[in-house]
């Protein structure tokens, strides 16, 4: 059952309230879970029960989407505003520098806090930041359509267009490879997180301008990507390796850009094998690293 945890966080103007939504499961090594843009934390419930078998994992309402309230003002989306306030969320939840595991936006964003000490490890699914601005546009683009799109929907149409796997594909087969696996129930909720998420419009602005150029040398990155990821493009993921040299880079055959629904047991072993580690710098264990090997293969870090 989702909670909402209430905080005071303090700024350069000022203290303002924070209120974050979660949903927190398992038992292990502490493991959170950021969405991407416009979504909400059910993005990783396909994932949710095979993980917290071995993992406590806290799956995150970012702020401005799904249940979570928007920022304050004075507080912006971007990486300095947001990532500060999970920083705090995690001190507050008790699991400061947990494993940080995030998808698009939230792969961003846990790439950020990787690289200012607050993740223990990184597991990035298609994160963004590694875009040319032909491919930042484009990718704005379709998400800007699907934007649209949902505000002029109510709940009852898209329940009846997602009865259908054709209907389904045709909501939601921008960000899925096999959209006719979603439940149309879960079509129907991220047809209403989107259209209400207060945060999709300044977190949209925020990225205009961001590319991310910083290496995380010093803890253990995982970065995978879909083969069939419509959003942000394959090829990101060589530039992304590029960028963080030491990381590994996975490609995740047949899926697309939210991943987790598309083949949920190999993003799962991908995630258990990222944080899998008998120190926080430990290598994932041979066995482990080539059954992921075998289904999706490391990507080599073109020229």
């Amino acid at each position: 059952m989702a909670e909402t945890i209430s905080f005071a966080h303090d700024t350069a103007t000022g203290t303002v309230p924070l209120d974050i939504a979660y949903e927190r499961r398992g038992a292990g090594p502490p493991v959170v879970l950021l969405h991407g843009i416009a979504h909400h934390w059910q993005a990783w419930e396909p994932v949710l029960s095979i993980l917290a078998t071995e993992r406590e994992v806290i799956a995150v309402d970012l702020p401005g989407f799904g249940a979570s309230a928007p920022l304050p003002a004075g507080v912006g989306y971007d990486l300095a505003g947001v990532v500060p306030v999970l920083a705090q969320l995690f001190r507050e939840l008790g699991v400061e520098r947990p494993h940080v595991v995030g998808n698009s936006l939230g792969g961003l964003l846990a790439l950020e806090l990787g690289r200012t000490g607050h993740a223990r490890t990184v597991t990035a699914l298609s994160p963004a930041g590694f875009w040319t601005e032909a491919e930042r546009r484009y990718g704005f683009g379709v998400l800007r359509v699907m934007y649209r799109s949902a505000r002029a929907m109510s709940d009852p149409f898209v329940a009846r267009v997602a009865q259908t796997a054709a209907g389904r594909a045709a909501l939601v087969g921008a960000v899925y490879a096999r959209p006719g696996k979603r439940a149309p129930e879960c079509v129907v909720a991220e047809a209403r997180a989107m259209r209400e998420g207060a945060g999709f419009a300044p977190s949209l602005a925020a990225g205009r301008t961001v590319r991310y150029a910083d290496d995380l040398a010093d803890i253990p990155v995982t970065i995978a990507w879909g083969t069939a990821d419509r959003v942000l493009l394959p090829q990101q993921g060589l530039r992304a390796k590029r960028v963080i040299p030491g990381a590994r880079l996975i490609r995740l055959p047949r899926c697309g850009h939210v991943p987790m629904n598309d083949d949920p047991a190999l993003v799962s072993r991908v995630i258990l094998d990222a944080t899998a580690t008998a120190t926080s710098a430990a290598p994932a264990p041979a066995t482990a690293t080539g059954r992921v090997a075998d289904r999706a293969g490391a990507l080599s870090s073109a020229p």
